[in-house]
């Protein structure tokens, strides 16, 4: 069965990522398109770098022509946060970006974009899923690519990325960063957002070097997840060749990493707290945050200092993009490394938000060791451990009821000497104690049971985590 988890469908190529199921998610995506009598607008397509993707966006357009329905796709390679810009550029109600985002190689994917350039709602895909499976073979209408693009049903965007990066240099202040002089080195990850951070930091005449911009299906023999151990070469590269700051992105441009001058990885929980305290504090953006259950408390901490709220959600940027919007907040994001500022697109966009991290850098006067010193000075130590874990898809159901139906938790008091306050089971089991948490929930992109924990040393991060690995045996 065709599923879509929190960043879309996600399969792996040979198995499941085949002709006839993309074309099948198409002709799913045409039935919608009907439902919301918007045949008069066309469909906007984008794909990344992956094995599979440019004939992929091939099958897809097939479909679309079959059911007399124009749509859009490109000459090259897209990031998933342009597909976003243009469908609400242009007031589209769907977009696709053929991608599986971080996932390993051997994956591939399709995202869907909604009116407003917003990720699918829960609601929107499960509907989409039941649509799909009642298809049958005679239902999914096709048509030649060629004969498609010779009778108009597929068009090219000659200029895609123009207005897309336009807006995001209209939204960061261009001359501090030209009177920086920093050094950046950039590994987009041979990812398809190699070209509009280059060119924005370009245009913004910072000396900045690319490593690993050419397409690669297999991304080096690295997952495209800008993590700490797929950075250890930009990391080593930064010191040696002293650079002000490395930046990567994932394999569709929604996820950022950064390394500091020193090769100091910086954690996505850290890029979002330098990014409020800098957005509300140096360019005077008043309002709350917004951040995912397996995210930093400390946005909380630094919230709470300034009289604003910080707003948990569930995972999945559909989430922090929907309370966005409801509260006004100045940013949202996840520890994963995505995250939105607001008056941008309502999806995660490492592009522009690796542009105002050399923004920040640019205008606060400090190293980022001096100000991520003065920011736990203030607010205190907030030290997060993560830990993946594979299961037997035949042990899912098992490990779900005992956490989900059965309610039971590890002795935490006993064995660590930590009181629950509360547990909160609206996405995974998430256990709240005084100054800490834990959180244990299966992945919506990948076959994972993934548990995040935070508190005040690493090492009592690892003991939570550890508990819970015991617990669950």
């Amino acid at each position: 069965m065709i599923k879509f988890g929190t960043g879309g469908w996600r399969a792996v190529i040979g198995d499941d990522f085949i002709r006839e199921n993309i074309q099948k998610v198409a002709q799913g995506v045409c039935c919608l398109v009907k439902e919301k009598k918007a045949e008069g607008l066309p469909v906007v397509l984008g794909y990344d770098r992956r094995f599979l993707s440019p004939r992929a966006m091939q099958w897809v357009s097939e479909v679309f022509a079959g059911n007399k329905l124009n749509i859009l796709v490109m000459h090259r390679s897209t990031p998933t946060p342009l597909i976003m810009y243009i469908v609400k550029e242009k007031g589209y109600e769907f977009g696709l970006e053929i991608t599986a985002s971080h996932n390993p190689s051997d994956y591939n994917g399709i995202k869907l974009i909604v009116r407003e350039g917003r990720d699918a709602s829960v609601e929107v895909t499960s509907h989409l899923e039941k649509i799909i499976e009642g298809l049958k073979p005679e239902d999914v209408l096709t048509m030649p690519f060629d004969d498609a693009v010779r009778e108009g049903y597929v068009s090219y965007l000659r200029t895609p990325f123009n207005n897309y990066m336009d807006s995001i240099l209209s939204m960061i202040d261009q001359e501090s960063i030209r009177q920086s002089g920093l050094r950046v080195l950039f590994d987009p990850m041979h990812g398809s957002g190699a070209y509009p951070l280059n060119t924005i930091l370009t245009t913004c005449r910072c000396t900045i070097d690319l490593m690993n911009s050419n397409k690669d299906a297999f991304f080096g023999g690295h997952d495209p997840a800008p993590g700490l151990t797929q950075l250890s070469d930009l990391r080593s590269r930064v010191i040696a060749e002293h650079y002000d700051l490395g930046i990567a992105l994932d394999g569709d441009g929604d996820r950022l990493g950064i390394v500091g001058p020193d090769g100091e990885y910086l954690s996505a929980n850290k890029i979002l707290v330098m990014l409020y305290y800098y957005l509300h504090e140096y360019k005077g953006w008043k309002g709350p945050v917004v951040r995912n259950l397996a995210t930093t408390h400390m946005l909380d901490s630094v919230a709470q200092s300034f009289g604003e709220t910080c707003y948990e959600v569930p995972v999945g940027f559909k989430w922090i993009s929907s309370k966005m919007d409801e509260v006004d907040a100045v940013l949202g994001g996840e520890s994963s490394g995505g995250l939105t500022v607001r008056g941008h697109i309502h999806g995660k966009d490492s592009v522009y938000a690796g542009s105002l991290f050399v923004e920040m850098l640019s205008r606060i006067g400090k190293s980022l060791n001096d100000y991520w010193n003065e920011l736990e000075t203030r607010y205190g130590r907030f030290c997060m451990s993560e830990a993946n874990f594979k299961f037997r898809p035949e042990d899912r159901a098992g490990i779900d009821k005992l956490i989900m139906t059965q309610k039971k938790l590890p002795d935490f008091e006993n064995q660590l000497g930590k009181k629950v306050l509360r547990v909160n089971y609206e996405d995974g089991c998430k256990v709240y104690f005084d100054d800490a948490f834990v959180i244990c929930r299966f992945s919506g992109t990948e076959p994972l049971l993934r548990i995040f924990a935070e508190d005040k040393t690493p090492e009592q991060a690892d003991a939570l985590i550890d508990c819970f690995k015991k617990f669950l045996s």
